[in-house]
């Protein structure tokens, strides 16, 4: 950080520089991402203060990035280089640090292509915050596309082909049953016999993405049904209703914790009936409603800036307690979680972890439990989440760390 710190004190003592707080005096915190990016995009190297003002962010003054700043109602200051010495001395002694952003990272989103945008926090995390991305799905994977990609979201997606295990409410539904006959073609089509092997085939490719460099980012369902089929790589865990023939009844036995990204020594509860996967996630199969819900809070864990700068960038923030939100998957059983990954943030006084973050290869991935962070409980129907009116939310900002974070270093996958 010294060597770092001389460059910058150095190359500042006359410039004149932009600094986007992220701390509560800014207007919109969400937008201030999509300015990042979009400077990145132009070329220009940002700096992630991170732990400074809430992890603010600092490049040369430039008037693009002033006139973008106010067309999107993000707060700017400019400062002189005498003050941003001031501000990296702060950083040098303090549990601070600075972190350079150098490439905008293409970015991926996997989704069904009948889904719409408000069906995933992700989509419209970027949408809102105006950072530009790609779908793509199990075709597109299968064919080797995700190599022109640096990050990639999964949808809230059942990798397990039980169809998000909404057959016990949903299964006469007109949607279930088309998406079920939709699923079932596309296997076909891609030459599959089931839909639970077209997926494995989607897991695998996802897995290699990330063994060789590519960084992952799944929220909600997608965290454990990813590790569940992985795991049962060898084994058949779905019920007649789904694929037409009954599970292995010694699947349980037959999985494969070893091969996981996350999670080992879960059970799973292979009946139909039953509206979740397996034992990973806290949310009691009856029970879908916290009654103390206004008092139901999540915690990020702080790191150091200088020796961990990855978690640090992941749970940068303004706040470091963040009201909880539930999903099929609304966070995980610490006791399941491999002894190898970080855990950002938890319940605290429970077993319930929130967010995770782990290597593979020489890529990362990030799990975050919960649907939607500024709708406690999402159903299915339910009108989308307005983004306008949370431009602060602290929640979708642990979303937008993750997709800055492939920034911070150079992509050296070949494409």
């Amino acid at each position: 950080m010294k060597r770092l710190f001389i460059l910058l004190f150095s190359g500042c003592l006359h410039a004149q520089n932009i600094l986007i707080p992220m701390d509560l005096t800014q207007t919109d915190h969400l937008k201030a991402y999509g300015i990042a990016y979009a400077v990145l995009e132009k070329g220009i190297q940002v700096e992630w203060l991170l732990n400074y003002r809430g992890g603010s962010f600092k490049m040369r003054s430039d008037p693009f990035i002033s006139r973008l700043c106010r067309i999107r109602g993000v707060s700017f200051d400019n400062i002189s280089g005498a003050d941003i010495t001031t501000v990296y001395q702060t950083i040098e002694s303090n549990n601070m640090e600075v972190v350079l952003l150098e490439k905008a990272p293409e970015i991926a989103v996997y989704t069904p292509p009948n889904k719409q945008p408000w069906d995933d926090a992700v989509t419209l995390a970027l949408t809102y915050s105006e950072i530009p991305y790609e779908t793509l799905f199990d075709d597109r994977v299968l064919e080797g596309e995700l190599q022109k990609y640096d990050w990639l979201h999964l949808h809230h997606e059942d990798f397990t082909g039980q169809y998000g295990k909404f057959y016990a409410s949903y299964h006469n539904a007109a949607w279930y049953i088309q998406q079920q006959e939709l699923y079932e073609s596309e296997a076909k089509r891609l030459g599959f016999d089931k839909v639970s092997k077209l997926k494995l085939s989607v897991v695998l490719a996802i897995r290699n993405f990330v063994t060789q460099g590519g960084f992952l980012f799944a929220m909600c369902s997608a965290t454990d049904s990813y590790d569940i089929a992985l795991s049962a790589h060898d084994t058949d865990i779905c019920d007649s209703v789904f694929d037409h023939d009954p599970p292995d009844p010694d699947c349980q036995n037959k999985l494969d914790y070893d091969v996981c990204f996350a999670f080992e020594n879960f059970s799973l509860f292979v009946n139909p009936m039953i509206y979740e996967y397996s034992d990973i996630d806290i949310t009691p199969p009856n029970q879908r409603v916290d009654p103390n819900a206004s008092r139901d809070y999540f915690t990020l864990f702080e790191f150091s800036a200088k020796y961990d700068p990855v978690p640090c960038m992941l749970t940068q923030n303004h706040v470091s307690v963040i009201h909880n939100f539930m999903g099929q998957t609304t966070g995980f059983h610490k006791h399941l979680i491999k002894k190898s990954i970080v855990i950002m943030a938890e319940k605290e006084g429970s077993d319930q972890v929130k967010y995770i973050h782990g290597n593979i290869g020489q890529g990362t991935f990030t799990f975050l439990g919960g649907h939607d962070p500024e709708d406690y409980q999402h159903f299915v129907g339910d009108p989308p989440t307005e983004l306008s009116l949370h431009k602060n939310s602290p929640g979708y900002r642990l979303i937008l760390n993750n997709i800055l974070f492939p920034a911070a270093r150079k992509q050296k996958r070949k494409t």
